[in-house]
């Protein structure tokens, strides 16, 4: 009866050692592991905004960049500041969107009282890391008054989502508001879009509260090639494709349908606009769907409510991009980290503020940049597709090793492939049954 066994054990420790192969990984310290034969790290260093550090409610973000090794070469703040997304302009500069929270009346205007936001969006120069351009404006308090989104657009203008206000606009150099755009006007009760698209009997969830209440939670803008906009309205958990005009041409997602995306960040239109990948922060997860029929076309992170793994694999991500290579940037602001995952869910890289910074830093938004003169754009839009990436899916095998790979992560350091590490031990242990079989 031995034989047939020690046959049985030898076919693990063949199996397991493939697997043991195909995931031993070349790393950097401060790194987290590339499978071999996989897509490997896409170049360049990341850029960061911190909303704050320790928990939500401290006002002392700031912006980064962190190099491959995991080291942080360069940072930017002011004091009291919450700072949420970031972006690397052509000239080299960091266009910054901060909320600086003043507490004292007197640095408040005289409506706002006892305290309130001071929201700036300023374009920092990288070698001096002074303020070289800045549009700001004052809002009633700090929470969900924030400005979350600023892109420099080709013309020099620049589009902000202005959450606090329910409003997108643009300005120009000199701070002159070029164009706008007003959620009240457009999807407040009693418009054709919200009668169309809000569903019958959850008319009070959606209707609008007053000027200082959390309406819409508008949370990024971006423009699009022929001019158009993209506005992430958050508390409908639906994405608008406004032009020029005012007009909603396109709505993704659905009031209340949390099968689609729910309370998303920053998502972002790909490859001749055949989907739309999004960080979908209330199901924990990163979903790129089908911009026509919106069925999931790849996806990252989501762990069925009955499963026992504990922590997820990612807690309210707020940011993902495309990059070149097919790779998927996320930001994890609850695991205080970013991550950068390969088409079939595998670690290729991941910066932990707690082992690299020894702080929670609640990061909000994170870029992929270079700083060898080449350009990448902060949400480029020729960027691989999931429906057309390789192991876009995943079988039940790449999803359950890719779950094993992130959670493993909160266990061991960072230089460590913990999923090989588990196959290794299984391998050893299988390889020690085998010895004893043919004694």
């Amino acid at each position: 009866m031995a034989a047939p066994r020690a046959v049985t054990l030898a076919a693990i420790i063949l199996l397991s050692s493939t697997l043991l192969v195909g995931l031993a990984v070349s790393h950097d310290a401060g790194s987290a592991p590339s499978p071999a034969g996989e897509t490997e790290i896409s170049p360049g260093h990341t850029l960061i905004g911190v909303q704050a550090v320790g928990w939500f409610g401290n006002n002392n973000g700031y912006a980064a960049v962190v190099a491959p090794n995991g080291s942080v070469v360069w940072r930017w703040s002011v004091p009291n500041a919450r700072v949420f997304d970031v972006e690397h302009l052509e000239n080299g500069n960091v266009l910054a969107s901060v909320g600086v929270v003043e507490e004292s009346a007197a640095d408040c205007p005289g409506e706002y009282g006892d305290g309130c936001i001071h929201n700036r969006v300023v374009e920092i120069d990288y070698d001096t890391k002074e303020v070289v351009w800045e549009y700001d404006w004052y809002d009633a308090f700090p929470n969900h008054h924030e400005v979350h989104d600023a892109d420099r657009l080709p013309n020099g203008e620049t589009a902000i989502a202005d959450m606090g206000n329910d409003r997108a606009f643009t300005v120009n150099e000199s701070g002159e508001i070029t164009w706008q755009w007003n959620a009240s006007d457009h999807i407040a009760r009693g418009t054709e879009w919200f009668d169309e698209h809000v569903p019958e009997g959850s008319e009070e969830e959606f209707a609008s509260d007053g000027p200082e209440a959390d309406w819409t939670h508008m949370n990024d803008i971006d423009r699009l090639s022929d001019g158009n906009f993209t506005l992430s309205i958050r508390n409908y958990d639906v994405v608008l494709e406004v032009n020029r005009s005012g007009d909603i041409v396109e709505t993704y997602g659905s009031p209340d349908d949390h099968t689609v995306m729910n309370e998303q960040h920053n998502p972002n239109l790909l490859e001749a606009r055949d989907t739309m990948l999004v960080a979908d922060s209330e199901n924990d997860r990163i979903v790129e769907i089908d911009a026509e029929t919106e069925e999931i076309v790849w996806e990252y992170g989501r762990v069925p409510e009955s499963s026992p793994v504990e922590p997820k694999p990612l807690q309210w991500p707020r940011d993902a991009d495309r990059l070149p290579n097919g790779n998927t940037l996320i930001t994890d602001s609850r695991h205080f980290r970013v991550l950068e995952v390969t088409p079939n869910g595998s670690v290729a890289w991941s910066f932990d503020s707690r082992d690299a910074l020894g702080t929670r830093a609640i990061v909000y938004e994170a870029d992929r940049i270079r700083l060898d003169g080449e350009h990448l754009p902060e949400e480029p839009d020729d960027v691989p597709a999931g429906n057309g990436l390789e192991s876009s899916r995943g079988g039940p095998i790449a999803g359950t090793y890719a779950t094993l790979d992130s959670w493993l992560g909160f266990v061991f350091p960072a230089w460590v492939s913990p999923v090989a590490l588990v196959v290794g031990l299984v391998d050893a242990a299988a390889a020690a049954l085998f010895v004893r079989e043919l004694r």
